[in-house]
C-alpha cells in the first residue's frame, strides 16, 4: 500500500491487473470470478473486445472538448437514453452521485419557479445517494453523514414502503418532490415494492410533487429491464443513472420527463468533462453490446434462476433471514455482520461484497453465463453454510 494514497478506502489485499469477460487475475496470476463488477460498473464484462475497440478508435479522433460546443456523441447518446427510457431531454455528468446533485438542484429550481421559497424533498431510511454534502444528507444512513455536519437541510426522511408515512407526509409544507431508489443498494438490496411506487407516482400526481428515481445502481439492465422502476410500469418526472453506463468510463445521466426536462436553463447547471466524447462512445457501445447480445434477458434468466438457487439452497437456513433481489442484483441478507465473508470468498476465488454490514451483496456483469453463475454459487454458497453454522453452534 501506498504511504501517498489518504486513508479513504479498506483495501483488500490483491492488486487486479488484467481481466476477461467475468474472470479477473490479480499481480500474482491468481484468477477470480466477478460477482460485484467494480460494484455494478463492469457491464459487459472486461475487456470486451467491441468495447474496447471503439475506446481505441475514439481515444486516436478526440477524448474531450468541453461542453462549450456540440457533441454530436453526446447528442446520439441522450437520443438513445430517451428511447429506452420515454424521457425527454438528458443532462449528462461524471458519476451517480453528480447525478444525483442535479436532481436535487433541478428539484430545488422546479420549487423556486413555483414560488417555493425553502422547497423540501422527501427521502427514505437506508438510502444512499452519494458523498457529497446534499447528497450525503440525502442518505439515510447516519454513519456515513456522522463527522460532516451540519448537513443540508430541506430534507423530509420516511420509511421506505410504508403508505401510511406517505399518506401522513402530505402535510409536510413546502415538499416539491420524492426522491427514491427503485432498489436500495448500498441499503442492502432493498427495492421499492412495485405498488409503493405507483403509490408514490399518485400522490406526487396529487400534491404535484416531481417523482424522482435513482437508478445509479440498479438501471442500465442490471435488473432485466433497462431500468428497476419499468418493472412497475410508473413514468417517473426524473432518472438518475451512472455506473454501468458506459461500463467503467467514467459518466452519468440526469433524464427529464416532460415539463422536469425543461427546468434547467444555459448557466444554471453544468460540468466540464460531463459527457465528452470517450465517455459517450464508450456509453453507447455498451447499450448496443447490451441489445445484440441480448443482455437484458441474459440478466433476467441468469438472474432469476441464481435466485431461485440460493433460496432454495440456503432460504431455510437458521441465521438467513431474506434472500431477495432481481435480475442480476441480488442481495443475502443474514442475522449478523459477514464482512469476513468477503476475504473468504476471495480465498475461494470470488470476489463479492458486503453492504449494510450483514447483506452479501451479488452484482456480476451482465454477461454472466449458466455455467459460471453455476460456479458462482458453488464458490459462495459453502461459504455462507458454514458462516451461519458457526453461529448456529
Amino acid at each position: 500500500m501506498s504511504a501517498h494514497l489518504m486513508n479513504t478506502y479498506a483495501r483488500l489485499p490483491i492488486a487486479l491487473q488484467h481481466g476477461r469477460g467475468v474472470w479477473v487475475w490479480d499481480a500474482d496470476g491468481r484468477r477470480y470470478l466477478d460477482a460485484l463488477a467494480g460494484i455494478a460498473v463492469n457491464t459487459v464484462g472486461h475487456a470486451h473486445p467491441r468495447l474496447v475497440s471503439a475506446l481505441h478508435d475514439q481515444a486516436g479522433k478526440l477524448i474531450h472538448t468541453s461542453n462549450l460546443y456540440r457533441i454530436p456523441l453526446q447528442e446520439q447518446l441522450a437520443e438513445r437514453l430517451c428511447a429506452i427510457s420515454g424521457a425527454d431531454a438528458a443532462f449528462f455528468c461524471n458519476s451517480g452521485l453528480e447525478a444525483n446533485e442535479a436532481a436535487i438542484k433541478l428539484a430545488r429550481l422546479h420549487g423556486h419557479q413555483r414560488g417555493v421559497a425553502r422547497p423540501r424533498i422527501i427521502v427514505f431510511d437506508e438510502a444512499f445517494h452519494g458523498r457529497s454534502l446534499a447528497t450525503l444528507s440525502a442518505t439515510g444512513n447516519p454513519k456515513v453523514q456522522k463527522g460532516f455536519e451540519p448537513l443540508v437541510e430541506g430534507f423530509v426522511r420516511l420509511p421506505l414502503n410504508d403508505a401510511d408515512a406517505l399518506h401522513a407526509a402530505r402535510s409536510e409544507p413546502d415538499v416539491v418532490a420524492v426522491f427514491v431508489e427503485a432498489i436500495q443498494g448500498e441499503g442492502g438490496i432493498r427495492p421499492a415494492h412495485a405498488e409503493y411506487l405507483r403509490l408514490l407516482r399518485r400522490t406526487c400526481d396529487a400534491q404535484g410533487w416531481l417523482l424522482m428515481i435513482d437508478e445509479v445502481q440498479c438501471g442500465t439492465g442490471r435488473t432485466g429491464k433497462w431500468f428497476a422502476h419499468q418493472w412497475a410500469d410508473v413514468r417517473p418526472d426524473v432518472v438518475a443513472m451512472a455506473k454501468g453506463l458506459a461500463s467503467g468510463v467514467p459518466i452519468g445521466a440526469l433524464l427529464g420527463y416532460g415539463a422536469a426536462a425543461e427546468v434547467f436553463g444555459p448557466g444554471q447547471h453544468g460540468t466540464t468533462f460531463g459527457g465528452n466524447p470517450l465517455a459517450c462512445r464508450a456509453a453507447l457501445e455498451t447499450l448496443a453490446i447490451i441489445d445484440d447480445e441480448g443482455l437484458l434477458d441474459n440478466a433476467r434468466r441468469v438472474g432469476g434462476w441464481m435466485l431461485e438457487q440460493l433460496r432454495a439452497q440456503l432460504g431455510a437456513l437458521p441465521g438467513v433471514v431474506d434472500v431477495r433481489g432481481a435480475g442480476l442484483m441480488l442481495g443475502i441478507e443474514l442475522d449478523r455482520p459477514c464482512g469476513a465473508l468477503v476475504a473468504q470468498a476471495l480465498d475461494a476465488g470470488l470476489l463479492i461484497n458486503v453492504t449494510h454490514e450483514r447483506v452479501v451483496r451479488l452484482l456480476p456483469p451482465l454477461i454472466l453465463r449458466q455455467e459460471e453463475a453455476e460456479e458462482l454459487l458453488a464458490k459462495l454458497v459453502p461459504l455462507i453454510q458454514r458462516f451461519v453454522a458457526v453461529g448456529a453452534a
